[in-house]
């Protein structure tokens, strides 16, 4: 019989082995996504399908099964280590999920996926949502299979909210959303209507040199602590960070040449998502939970620094007299305060990723009730369009002119990725709290913004956040960091306090 030790030894080789194939799997995904010819995306898809159900046969196999009986019996899980016992946790409700799906349907999917991702690409670029059409349906179908699988309790949606944030369900999300949504509407208003001018965004729509984009990009990852020796920056149509291991934490954002802005801010997001992943304690490596806890505590790590630091008055105090070096003839005559008025402009607009902090939380519940409807079978794939544009005039009083500024915006769908839009606001909210938390332990916080000095602040990040992984739950680190759970009254203060003022609101 074998000992434990030598028991607990296989398990997490047999792991790491997973963990080498979702590396390698990684790579794929990231070079499609960033140049793959077009001619090769088949075999690739079919490559990616091929290596994707082998690592679903491992993590379903019978000796699998055996390490997760075994290590989890009474009496042996407790004298597990507390990484062993998080492994063990992750992996048997991995099982317990995938189990349930058959293998040749598993395999589908992942193909199909791939194809779309591709299929996605192309008909936003021609604005053809028909295009698109047949793959989605399939999506949605194939998801509302696998959630017959899985079971569910009270809503259908609640199982796919789950993969992306542990716990959370439609009843808890209505609630959040309902007190978040009555106070932004009411924000909304007040500006739209303030009698203060509106901040000059023209600016910003200059033309920009992609290759000094690139530079300044380089140089404010650098600042915020992202370490090039375990990364890269890379340009692509919808920018990710993706992790092939804790060495190797990659970025990429999309080069506006006629708005500074999209780079600017969507490289300072997704440098968020990779200081995170750079910075998870290195004893977790090479296990399941070396990576972040949950897409929203994971959203609010970029949304912290795209939005409170990045588009803070205190960052550009600091860094707008290197931004004016680098584009003097389009910056030279601009003042620090119409800057910062004008990378802070509230305006109902289209583009979910160009959206404001103020709107951006309405463009998440829109997708929030699409999504619910689709999988409920309340709303059809071939009417997205029509009632995309219906909520959008609902929500924000504008509608899109075509698919590739509506419907086919986002890339998510195409992926599969239904539950992972509602992470987004709930990032908002716990980056919110973590700053009330954080400002709390550090008074100076924003002097030291003010001064540059970032890397205290990533400090403390990857000391109360970053190093736990998966660890710990979402609950457990908001607990743990804030002493309550999730409260959405931090972001509408945060966002009274800076947008008021801004807009001379009492």
């Amino acid at each position: 019989m074998k000992s434990l030790e030598t028991l607990v030894n296989e398990f997490k080789e047999y792991v790491k082995k997973m963990v080498h194939y979702n590396e390698a799997l990684s790579l794929m995904f990231w070079d499609l996504r960033t140049g793959a010819p077009k001619k090769g995306v088949a075999a690739r898809a079919e490559a990616i399908g091929t290596l994707s159900t082998e690592v679903f046969k491992m993590a379903t196999s019978p000796q699998m099964e055996e390490y997760l009986t075994a290590l989890s019996e009474p009496g042996v899980y407790e004298q597990l280590d507390r990484i062993t016992r998080g492994i063990v946790r992750e992996c048997k409700k991995e099982f317990d999920r995938s189990k349930k799906i058959p293998q040749d349907r598993y395999q589908e999917y992942v193909v199909l996926t791939s194809q779309a991702e591709s299929v996605w690409e192309e008909a936003k670029h021609t604005s053809d949502f028909a295009m698109f059409q047949p793959y989605l349906e399939k999506i949605v179908a194939m998801n509302i299979e696998f959630i017959g699988y899985w079971g569910y309790k009270e809503h259908k949606y609640d199982t796919l909210l789950d993969q992306y944030e542990p716990g959370m369900t439609v009843k808890k999300l209505d609630a959040i959303f309902g007190e978040l949504r009555r106070n932004t509407v009411d924000l909304v208003q007040a500006i739209v209507h303030s009698s203060t001018s509106k901040p000059d965004v023209q600016p910003f729509l200059k033309f920009y040199d992609p290759l000094k984009q690139r530079e300044f990009s380089r140089y404010i990852l650098e600042k915020m602590g992202y370490d090039f020796q375990a990364g890269r920056l890379d340009e692509t149509v919808h920018p990710f960070e993706i992790t092939l291991n804790q060495g190797d934490v990659r970025v990429t954002t999309k080069f506006d040449p006629h708005d500074l802005r999209s780079a600017l801010f969507s490289t300072i997001h997704e440098g968020g998502h990779a200081l995170y992943e750079q910075n998870v304690s290195p004893e977790l490596a090479g296990t399941p939970l070396s990576s972040g806890t949950s897409m929203g505590i994971h959203e609010s790590q970029s949304r912290f620094w795209e939005n409170i630091i990045g588009r803070s008055y205190e960052f550009w105090q600091c860094f707008y007299r290197d931004l004016v070096r680098a584009f003097p003839a389009q910056l030279s005559d601009v003042s620090l305060d119409a800057f910062y008025r004008g990378i802070n402009v509230v305006e109902p607009s289209l583009i979910r990723i160009e959206a404001d902090e103020v709107t951006y939380n309405l463009h998440i519940m829109i997708r929030y009730e699409i999504e619910k409807g689709l999988i409920q079978g309340d709303i059809r794939v071939a009417d997205l369009p029509e009632i995309w544009a219906d909520k959008m005039k609902d929500y924000l009083g504008i509608v899109p002119k075509n698919d590739a500024e509506g419907v086919l915006q986002d890339v998510h769908w195409s992926g599969g990725s239904f539950g992972y839009f509602p992470s987004y606001s709930l990032g908002n909210i716990y980056a919110a709290q973590f700053t009330h938390a954080l400002e709390k332990e550090m008074p100076d916080f924003k002097e030291r913004i003010k001064n540059g000095d970032l890397r205290s602040i990533k400090e403390w990040l990857s000391e109360k956040i970053h190093k736990h992984g998966k660890l710990l739950t979402p609950s457990e680190i908001i607990q743990a960091v804030t002493g309550e759970e999730i409260n959405a009254t931090y972001l509408v203060r945060y966002l009274e306090n800076k947008f008021k003022p801004l807009y001379h609101l009492n």
